[in-house]
């Protein structure tokens, strides 16, 4: 497979992750950063970190609002729910080794 093609088809499969995401509103990014280490808003700091890499600035918020399909503020009101006290204990159990991992991984966002 030539760059080209799989430039193209890994910007198809992260606009296919985005649009899931924009659809599954129930899925909280609490419970998807202790499942996957990973959420909406680490979407929106890497495509800024992408833009930013290209010279292209791109507001936090803005980045954001292109995964959440609106204002990360307005997807908050809509959709998000309080967090559950065993939910904020498995995320606080799970920052050490997620730490670790970041300090591996190249440039990862902070989860805020």
């Amino acid at each position: 497979m030539d760059a080209a093609t799989k430039t193209e088809l890994e910007a198809a499969a992260f606009r296919r992750l985005v649009e899931h995401f924009q659809k599954r509103t129930d899925v909280q990014n609490i419970d998807l950063m202790i499942l996957a280490g990973f959420c909406r808003n680490c979407l929106g700091d890497w495509y800024r970190e992408a833009a930013a890499e290209k010279g292209i600035p791109l507001g936090k918020d803005e980045a954001r609002a292109l995964v959440y399909g609106m204002p990360p503020g307005e997807w908050k009101k809509q959709y998000q729910k309080d967090a559950t006290p065993n939910s904020l204990r498995r995320l606080k159990n799970l920052r050490r080794p997620t730490a670790r991992l970041r300090r591996r991984v190249a440039s990862p966002p902070r989860h805020r």
